[in-house]
């Protein structure tokens, strides 16, 4: 029999655990599970898979079983016991699918110690997803080391599609960049770890490409492939490849 979950295990009573009652426990567990976090979600596991990313989006994304103590969902007495999870993936969909179909605009200001500037980056979405939203599904999720997981499935339009074969033309180039963010800042550890990411996919690009230092660099990036997100030494770890178009360079007029 396959291991299951410590956090199965350590609901059921050792002179319970039976395999006929662990296999039932389970059974049972996932059923309500999958109809307490997603109503249309099918329980169960898919680790085999591979994801997709062109017409149809199929990819893994996780969330905290339970909030950081210091945030105010925390607090929440009266949040069920997947609410949280709950909420926070489907936050988390949303936002990395916009990054995936539409793509994000990014303002880039690299540091210049002589003119006392330093690094800052900002994004924004080319396009909210709108409407389209609600096609997003959240299937086959399962619980593993205090996490839950899912997959969340979204499929393009025909003219999303054609935007994704643009943004994958020879005329766009492949970038890719590591950010980090606290784990303690909730959802926002995680959108500041992606716009760590990148500033250091725009950073590591451009430093082969321009000599001198310019005042700011504007464009747009297209996630090209299913995000990673993880945890290393207390933070959230985001490891994203982008199509990236560049707008203007900026440069400075004097020194």
């Amino acid at each position: 029999m396959k291991r299951i979950p410590i956090l199965l295990q350590n609901m059921i009573s050792p002179e319970k655990r039976t395999p006929v009652f662990v296999a039932r426990f389970t059974v049972t567990f996932f059923l309500l599970f999958a109809a307490c976090i997603f109503p249309h979600a099918k329980a169960g596991t898919a680790f085999s898979q591979t994801p997709d990313i062109v017409a149809h989006i199929r990819i893994p994304l996780w969330a905290e079983l339970d909030a950081y103590p210091a945030l105010a969902e925390a607090q929440d007495i009266s949040a069920g016991v997947f609410d949280y999870s709950s909420a926070r993936l489907k936050t988390l969909a949303p936002f990395i699918i916009g990054g995936m179909v539409h793509g994000w605009n990014f303002s880039y200001t690299p540091s210049d110690k002589l003119r006392g500037v330093e690094e800052y980056i900002d994004f924004s979405p080319v396009r909210e997803l709108g409407e389209a939203e609600q096609s997003i599904a959240y299937t086959k999720p399962w619980v593993e080391e205090g996490k839950v997981y899912c997959w969340v499935e979204f499929t393009r339009t025909e003219a999303m599609i054609r935007n994704y074969y643009l943004w994958a033309s020879i005329t766009n180039d492949t970038v890719h960049g590591i950010g980090y963010g606290k784990i303690s800042d909730g959802f926002d550890g995680i959108t500041n770890a992606v716009r760590d990411a990148i500033k250091d996919a725009v950073r590591a690009y451009f430093r082969t490409k321009i000599k001198n230092k310019p005042k700011e660099i504007r464009g747009r990036v297209l996630l090209r492939r299913e995000p990673l997100i993880g945890i290393d030494a207390g933070r959230y770890k985001v490891q994203l490849d982008f199509f990236l178009e560049t707008d203007k360079i900026l440069p400075y007029t004097q020194f």
